[in-house]
């Protein structure tokens, strides 16, 4: 469980880093886009607007402001391959079908467990319904006839208790 949350963490650690390097694109394009002076790139093409020169970064900043976006770019990317790189190669899927299985019937264990003691939880409550309903019957002026319930009542519920400890322990075992 400890190794499939370490995994989850570097999936986590993946898509971060997925989303900077697209934010770290985005910057680059809107950077170059908007920074950049236009330049004739062909001779049959003329330049038809020109940007005002606060407006565009000098050619030498403009290109060691490039190489920074670069290394940015190279960086992350190399970031990216590492965790790629650290991820756990994929389950066959023969020992995934295994895993499965095995926890399915953890599971179905569990869920008749679950079942037996809600099961035993009702027939205790009918049983204690029962009693309280004839200790609410007896008047007090009866002596001991309360005092002889009363400790027939904690019998019942000292049985009771007795058998859900045993039961459950002969459940786990078995």
């Amino acid at each position: 469980m400890l190794q499939e949350l370490s995994h989850m963490d570097r999936i986590t650690q993946l898509q971060d880093e997925i989303q900077q390097i697209l934010v770290i694109m985005s910057n680059t394009i809107a950077y170059l886009t908007t920074r950049a002076n236009f330049a004739q790139v062909s001779s049959e093409v003329p330049i038809t607007k020109q940007r005002n020169p606060e407006k565009f970064d000098s050619p030498e900043v403009f290109e060691a402001n490039k190489r920074e976006l670069v290394t940015d770019l190279i960086v992350k990317a190399k970031q990216i391959d590492y965790l790629i790189n650290s991820l756990p190669e994929p389950e066959p899927e023969e020992a995934q079908a295994k895993r499965l299985e095995v926890l399915e019937e953890e599971m179905k264990q569990a869920n008749e467990e679950y079942a037996k003691a809600v099961s035993r939880a009702s027939e205790y409550f009918v049983v204690l319904h029962v009693v309280l309903r004839v200790i609410n019957s007896f008047s007090f002026s009866r002596g001991n006839r309360i005092e002889d319930l009363h400790s027939q009542v904690s019998e019942v519920l000292k049985l009771m208790l007795s058998e859900t400890d045993a039961d459950l322990i002969v459940d786990r075992v078995g």
